[in-house]
């Protein structure tokens, strides 16, 4: 299939999976995972309407960014490093994958040195597996109200990326328990989280039905390997 088929096919599923849900389409953000696909392959996504782009890492996104569209959005939302705080705040709209405290205060720093406010979310391990980042959700309670006071900080919500599995239905506890740890943060800082960051290629309609306001979908939009527009 086509680039523009595959997008038209996933904005389908985008709809109904909001139409189950009882919620409006324009509720859920398409984040398009652009990660070893070439500016080529953005532009042309570009190209069919979609200002969302996601990267998982700072070197690969300081190549790409400038040769893309200037209209774009960028989110990154890979594994952070401190030394890449300063780039990131620079390239990007969203730090999607903020996991301590001490990543988010040298955020803040970079962010302070740049004259510009950071949104972030923050990224909960919500199946609490060893081989991935981000908070333990208690963890993330506790430190909360800490993140909130950095002045150059916004918390607009919290990501996660459950545990792989053929099976979309599998995915709905961890949805579920991330919607229900959002409510529970919004509590701690009194005021409103407006993202929940979740669902990929296979399993996005229902982490839409959970509540997801972003998706980040790459292989259903770009395919599996080399990127190619007729592919």
């Amino acid at each position: 299939m086509s680039l523009a088929e595959n997008l038209d096919s996933i904005q389908q599923r985008i709809r109904a999976a909001c139409q189950r849900a009882g919620r409006e389409p324009n509720s859920v953000a398409l984040l398009a995972v652009a990660k070893t696909h070439p500016p080529e392959a953005v532009s042309a996504a570009a190209d069919l309407g979609l200002l969302l782009f996601g990267e998982n890492k700072v070197q690969e996104a300081r190549a790409k960014i400038p040769l893309c569209p200037g209209r774009l959005r960028w989110h990154f939302i890979g594994h952070l490093q401190s030394n890449k705080c300063r780039e990131a705040v620079e390239l990007f709209a969203m730090i999607e994958s903020v996991d301590s405290l001490a990543l988010a205060q040298e955020i803040n720093k970079r962010a302070e040195a740049a004259a510009r406010t950071m949104p972030i979310l923050l990224e909960v391990n919500v199946a609490g597996e060893a081989s991935k980042f981000g908070y333990q959700p208690e963890r993330l309670l506790a430190e909360l109200k800490a993140i909130n006071a950095l002045p150059r900080i916004e918390i607009h919500g919290l990501m996660a990326v459950p545990p792989w599995t053929p099976v979309a239905e599998s995915s709905r506890p961890h949805f579920r328990r991330l919607q229900e740890l959002k409510e529970r943060a919004e509590a701690v800082v009194g005021a409103p989280m407006p993202h929940l960051s979740m669902g990929m290629s296979g399993d996005f309609e229902v982490a839409i039905e959970e509540g997801a306001t972003i998706v980040r979908v790459g292989t259903a939009l770009f395919g599996e390997r080399k990127w190619s527009q007729k592919a």
